[in-house]
């Protein structure tokens, strides 16, 4: 798992044309804006564990 930290206003880049922007963030949570063409589906992990039983979120990541 790659770990970047962030300022409000900062961006990270997936890849072009996917960009992730930190919001606001307030107490111990964190708002983010997720740019992204519309063929590209975003979802919360919880709501993808219901709905893609398929999609194994639990796969260990590549380290980089």
């Amino acid at each position: 798992m790659l770990v970047l930290s962030r300022k409000i206003g900062e961006r990270i880049v997936i890849e072009p044309g996917i960009e992730i922007e930190i919001v606001e963030v307030r107490g111990g949570k964190v708002r983010i804006g997720i740019e992204a063409p519309q063929d590209i589906r975003i979802y919360r992990s919880e709501v993808a564990e219901r709905i893609l039983p398929e999609l194994s979120l639990t796969a260990p990541a590549h380290s980089r």
